[in-house]
């Protein structure tokens, strides 16, 4: 190891300090999918950096800076065991930090970690399951469209949105939505314990509060941001060490290369998924 007087002579990522370092992991957007014109979360992108932070020398925890609105349970339930895993293996405390959001999946993820703290104003909560489409038959009746759907599977085209909304359908999504409330209350419940103010009974409504109200209701910590609360921590002298999404490569960037199979027009979907994501900040006020 070279002295600490050279160490500036070594890239950053591999100089070693005697000040306490901690691997900040910045997790942003609404979790899903990711696209071209939907920047999010997924279990793909956000292994790498978790992996990153977790086998960072002489770390002393590790942060997440979580700023999400939710998105997919799947996705976020994958993600909060892969940092548990990594911090079990790692022998390593994890402590969230809140910026605008940590609701619904995202407050998931922060569940993660042995301590989350937020801005007063953070938005917190949301423990609850939702679904939303539209239904377009009778648009489709109105303008002389014929809708034309064969199944082997009498539930295969369920919630179809260009057919009038069948009750049945209805009924089993809600039975599977509470089947996922129950996964991510006991979650909650497991990983804040006895710090859960179980007296308000909108607590697992799908309700949020800002973050002197989560701390309350033991959904949060405390109240801060990452550089006062890590200062108070390990003191003045605490290190952050970004860790930040791999870049592509020069000549990619330079000629915006696109990936094999991927088309030069703009995806339609890729135009929905954006808006999706606008909704789920619009539900929140945000």
């Amino acid at each position: 190891m070279l002295p600490a007087r050279l160490q500036f002579l070594l890239p950053p990522k591999y100089r070693v300090y005697s000040d306490p370092i901690i691997p900040v992991v910045r997790l942003s957007g609404a979790i899903g999918a990711v696209m071209p014109l939907r920047t999010g979360l997924a279990m793909s992108s956000v292994a790498p950096l978790l992996e990153r932070a977790f086998s960072v020398p002489g770390a002393r925890a590790v942060a997440l800076v979580i700023n999400s609105p939710g998105g997919s349970a799947a996705q976020s339930h994958l993600i909060f065991k892969r940092v548990r895993a990594l911090a079990e293996e790692k022998k390593l405390p994890v402590i969230a930090f809140v910026e605008d959001a940590a609701a619904s999946g995202g407050y998931m993820i922060a569940c993660a970690a042995d301590e989350i703290y937020a801005d007063p104003a953070s938005i917190v909560g949301s423990i609850g399951v939702v679904s939303a489409s539209f239904g377009f038959h009778e648009l489709i009746e109105r303008i002389g469209i014929e809708r034309r759907v064969h199944t082997a599977g009498k539930s295969k085209a369920m919630l179809d949105p260009f057919r009038p909304e069948n009750p049945e359908d209805v009924v089993r999504l809600k039975g599977l939505q509470r089947q996922i409330h129950d996964v991510f209350v006991g979650l909650v419940r497991d990983r804040r314990g006895e710090k859960l103010n179980d007296s308000y009974d909108d607590l697992f409504s799908g309700a949020f509060w800002v973050g002197a109200e989560a701390l309350d209701l033991g959904l949060i910590d405390g109240l801060g941001d990452i550089r006062t609360i890590l200062r108070q921590r390990f003191g003045e002298k605490v290190r952050f060490r970004m860790i930040e999404p791999a870049r592509p490569p020069l000549l990619g960037r330079l000629f915006g290369r696109r990936s094999l199979g991927q088309s030069s027009l703009i995806d339609p979907g890729e135009i929905v998924g954006a808006l999706e994501e606008r909704a789920a900040w619009a539900r929140l006020g945000l």
